[in-house]
């Protein structure tokens, strides 16, 4: 099961991360826009270009120490057709290296538009033979259009092997205006978003007690994070708001069990932008995401 795979990912590796691939073009050396500009053009298919140089640099140096990355589709979107091509080489290429994908594409819909996203992003599209539009193992979804917009995706992740994140408490300030509200069951409407993800995950068991259906927990809210680890013993956490947002790894820490598994954590500026911070040559842009890449392995690994 998909799911099987990223856990064992983590387990090899020893490093429950995944770094987000959210390549802003100011995040980019000025050595490698001005190699895509001059070979492309200063154009849509010059920074797709850059983009996807700077992709392939991380994905080296990352690939042998951290399991997953997870590309995030508004990036990539915003360069036009130029741009969804390049995360589909981005997903290429980072399959290649034996990476797990998790797309970050927050997919919503109902009937018909909902099997078509999960087509498009975890299964195959038939002309004459099947295709694959997309190359990932894993989407993120919006599950607040209830069981229609999540039982296409599960007929999908079950025929391909994939699995699917849904959105249950988020790391983003205002989350609480809808998701900490209480219901008539007495139950915050993110606990009963993470009770669904349960029952839906029952439709895809794994080996290690973590089904197919993940959940997006931020570790920016350590106390329901504590809760929803308990509520929900079966389903596994892609944990973003760590460093940047604010969580530390001791927030972080609550979303795993007593086994040191249940959860991977996101960075992306950190890790993308560790040349910056590091103030060193851009050309050792790769070289200085590796070394956060390492700094933060060590400090979750410390606290679990």
């Amino acid at each position: 099961m998909s799911m099987d795979r990223l856990i064992e990912k983590i387990i090899k590796l020893n490093n429950p991360t995944v770094v987000g691939l959210d390549p802003k073009l100011e995040f980019i050396p000025d050595f490698i826009k001005e190699q895509a500009f001059s070979e492309h053009g200063v154009n849509l298919t010059g920074a797709a270009q850059a983009v996807l140089m700077f992709n392939k640099g991380l994905i080296d140096s990352l690939h042998d120490i951290v399991p997953a990355v997870k590309p995030q589709a508004a990036y990539y979107e915003m360069l036009g057709y130029e741009g969804v091509k390049v995360l589909y080489q981005t997903q290429k290429y980072a399959h290649q290296k034996g990476m797990y994908i998790i797309t970050d594409g927050k997919r919503n819909d109902i009937g018909a538009t909902m099997q078509a996203y999960a087509a498009a992003h975890l299964g195959t599209i038939s002309l004459l033979k099947e295709h694959e539009a997309f190359i990932a193992d894993s989407l993120t979804v919006n599950g607040y259009l209830g069981t229609d917009g999540i039982e296409p995706l599960l007929d999908i992740a079950k025929k391909y092997d994939k699995s699917i994140f849904v959105l249950v408490k988020t790391s983003n300030p205002s989350s609480g205006e809808l998701q900490d509200l209480k219901l008539e069951n007495g139950l915050s409407v993110y606990e009963q978003m993470g009770k669904m993800c349960e029952r839906w995950g029952k439709e895809l068991p794994g080996r290690y007690g973590y089904s197919g259906v993940g959940a997006v927990v931020g570790a920016t809210y350590p106390e329901q994070i504590t809760t929803l680890r308990e509520q929900l013993p079966g389903t596994f956490f892609l944990i973003p708001g760590y460093g940047a947002q604010g969580a530390s790894a001791k927030d972080v820490a609550k979303a795993f069990d007593s086994n040191g598994i249940g959860g991977i954590v996101n960075s992306s500026r950190a890790i993308m932008c560790a040349y910056k911070k590091e103030k060193c040559d851009e050309q050792d842009f790769a070289g200085a995401a590796r070394r956060e890449a390492i700094r933060m392995r060590g400090e979750l690994m410390l606290s679990l």
